[in-house]
């Protein structure tokens, strides 16, 4: 497919015009970026599979009746997506403690929380994606307390689904963040889920050992982003099992 007029372009992906009104193409890169981008990378194979797990997991939910801007996948590194208006907070769900709650309430890293934990985060870079309250949000208008009432059940529905999912698979769903949009139907609009759900945006723990399977690698200069991608990726079906890794990056189902 040809590419057309770019749209915008984020740390991790690159949205296109899509082919027909109202859809986009989303580009996976392999830029790597941790701390508001002041630590960077380009680790070649991650787009792809972060794609590939992103594609596989929004057509499960799709599948399941959760509202999502994925249509279909268009080749190893794009998806069609519905246009939204991208509501500006990072929706986080928390089931065990890591990164920053366990700096901010002194919490041992992977401690079980009481219950799944909600949070959200203004979305801007310059400000460091600061910490915010519902109050917050309304206030300043960027979602309505029936939008943020929408956010908050689908999230918390998303991560029953993901906590199965992935239990099923031999990891623990840590945390993760998504965000949501704003799709217009006419005279209808809806809260719908966004972005993308990869290793990039999830805590990800191999439920015997506790590896680490997600970006806290890159973060903290672990090493083997890739191989614990491709590990996710395997456990899910994404991955071949029978074919030979290609030099420079994953062999990946077509």
């Amino acid at each position: 497919m040809s590419r057309r007029r770019r749209v915008y372009e984020g740390k991790a992906k690159v949205l296109y015009e899509g082919p027909e009104p109202g859809t986009l193409i989303q580009h996976f890169k392999d830029d790597a970026t941790a701390f508001d981008a002041t630590k960077r990378a380009t680790i070649e194979g991650k787009g792809v599979l972060n794609n590939r797990i992103s594609e596989f997991i929004f057509t499960r939910l799709n599948e399941i009746g959760v509202p999502t801007h994925f249509i279909r996948s268009l080749n190893m590194r794009e998806q069609l997506i519905r246009e939204v208006e991208i509501i500006p907070c990072e929706v986080v769900v928390r089931n065990v403690a890591a990164g920053s709650l366990s700096k901010r309430l002194g919490i041992e890293e992977g401690t079980m929380l009481p219950r799944s934990i909600i949070e959200f985060y203004y979305k801007n870079d310059e400000l460091h994606d600061p910490m915010v309250s519902e109050e917050h949000i309304t206030a300043f208008g960027w979602a309505t307390p029936q939008e943020i009432d929408d956010m908050m059940a689908l999230a918390l529905r998303i991560n029953d689904f993901l906590t199965g999912l992935f239990l099923g698979v031999g990891i623990r769903l840590v945390d993760f963040k998504v965000e949501f949009g704003r799709l217009y139907e006419g005279d209808m609009v809806r809260v719908v889920l966004a972005d993308e759900i990869s290793p990039d945006c999830c805590r990800l723990w191999d439920i015997r050992t506790n590896d680490k399977l997600d970006k806290d690698r890159f973060r903290r200069d672990m090493g083997g982003l890739v191989e614990a991608y491709q590990e996710v990726a395997r456990r899910l079906g994404v991955l071949v099992e029978n074919e030979p890794k290609r030099r420079g990056g994953p062999t990946l189902v077509k």
